[in-house]
């Protein structure tokens, strides 16, 4: 097989309104039981996904928080990918009038319109930290972690290349990951920056859209989308 795991984002492309549908949980099983491996790339924080994904058991890795920890279902084990923020950052958030702020082993977060005020304390404070967007959220990190360093790490785990990795995703913050994978795919229902830099776009939208992914990829591995896969061919090449 060329394509040995695929990599999803939770909300959007697995899930509709934070819910897996049966028909998608169908699809993952079989893709697991045609030997590849699972693994779920989300900027949810870690307490809040296990409350909505009753499946994470499906999944090889978890990578939450957009890429700054990684999670071992089967042994419930997690792993910091970086240090979070100052609390006195997040105090001074809350000192500027945000109140929605939440914060998980490393991240935090706000919503829109608060993107401002955010940029403008992390430069006060003098901070090596970076924002990064997700329909209408606004995730602050420290510098370099993505969802891209997240996959990384958990492939690594698993003794995995890039190359033979498959990434869906449907928002800003799947670009990043779905550069690196061998093949990156955009849902339907993807935004349309994404949609022009996927590899792949499904006919479907959300787990449909998975769906109709797993079984083209579990029919023939992909071949017969060869001519979508320019982006993969010249990575393959430089390699």
């Amino acid at each position: 097989m060329r394509y040995l795991a695929l990599c999803c984002d939770y909300d959007g492309p697995l899930a509709h309104h934070g819910q897996l549908d049966e028909p998608t949980i169908a699809a993952l099983l079989r893709l697991k039981q045609s030997g590849r491996k699972l693994l779920m790339v989300t900027g949810r924080e870690l307490d809040e996904l296990k409350t909505v994904c009753p499946r994470l058991d499906l999944f090889d890795r978890v990578v939450a928080e957009n890429g700054a920890l990684l999670y071992r279902p089967q042994t419930n084990e997690e792993k910091k990918l970086a240090e979070r923020p100052p609390d006195a950052f997040i105090a001074a958030l809350k000192a500027k009038g945000i109140e929605r702020i939440s914060a998980g082993r490393v991240i935090v977060a706000t919503w829109e319109p608060h993107e401002t005020t955010v940029l403008e304390t992390i430069r006060d404070m003098g901070l090596e930290l970076h924002v990064i967007f997700n329909k209408g959220a606004v995730m602050i990190l420290p510098s370099g972690v993505n969802k891209a360093t997240g996959l990384r790490a958990a492939l690594e785990e698993l003794r995995l290349k890039e190359l033979s990795a498959i990434g869906i995703g449907d928002a800003e913050n799947d670009h990043a990951f779905l550069s690196i994978c061998g093949c990156g795919v955009a849902v339907s229902n993807a935004l349309a920056s994404l949609k022009e830099h996927a590899d792949i776009v499904t006919k479907a939208d959300h787990g449909a859209g998975v769906t109709e992914l797993i079984d083209e990829l579990i029919a023939d591995d992909l071949k017969h989308r060869e001519t979508n896969l320019t982006r993969q061919m010249r990575k393959a090449r430089q390699e």
